[in-house]
């Protein structure tokens, strides 16, 4: 089962094998989770937005025209499950006040005492602030690469791009993110520079 290719396994779905779904699922969940994160911004919608988008291809799979594009297919699906959630709930989202971000630490990060595990978050958050400035098309290659530590095979039949494409895409966004982040670095140490100097 593991070996079976995407549209073998949409065949085996249309012929009533949920255990071909239930893998389809597990080959995919990262980058539909990833994707619908980046694109809501909370974990639990992201949780909802995923779910929701496995559910609507479930459905929808005797519309599948391409069944060995199904990882592209089920992208479009997921993105448009996140814009309609964004739809739904965007008007609440402006008047609400955002809860800190709660960051797991891992326990030999915590021991170092509250000075390591802030610089650790403050890093953390350096990185995703560098990844939201880079140009749409990479961030999400980026997510799935480096967040979800997925394959290039895997981002290419979820994308669409193919190998190649991932690579360079990965290759080019990787030197935009050090020149970023070395920014970053800078103004922070300027900062610190500043605080230091009143």
């Amino acid at each position: 089962m593991h070996s079976a290719k995407d549209a073998e396994l949409v065949f085996r779905c249309l012929q009533g094998d949920t255990d071909a779904f239930a893998e389809l699922v597990r080959r995919y969940q990262s980058a539909v989770y990833a994707t619908a994160y980046y694109y809501v911004g909370r974990y639990h919608a992201a949780e909802d937005v995923a779910q929701e988008a496995f559910w609507a291809a479930y459905r929808s799979m005797p519309n599948l025209k391409e069944p060995d594009k199904f990882g592209v297919w089920l992208k479009e699906i997921t993105t448009r499950t996140a814009a309609n959630w964004l739809r739904r709930n965007g008007p609440r989202l402006r008047h609400e006040t955002p809860l800190p971000q709660r960051r797991t630490v891992p326990f030999e990060i915590a021991r170092q005492g509250p000075t390591g595990t802030s610089e650790i978050i403050d890093r953390h958050e350096n990185v995703q602030r560098a990844i939201d400035a880079l140009p749409e098309r990479y961030r999400l290659p980026v997510i799935l690469r480096y967040l979800q530590e997925l394959s290039y095979e895997e981002i290419s039949r979820f994308t669409g791009e193919s190998r190649d494409e991932i690579r360079g895409i990965l290759h080019r966004a990787g030197r935009q993110l050090r020149e970023l982040l070395a920014d970053a670095d800078t103004t922070e140490d300027d900062a610190q520079w500043h605080r230091a100097r009143k």
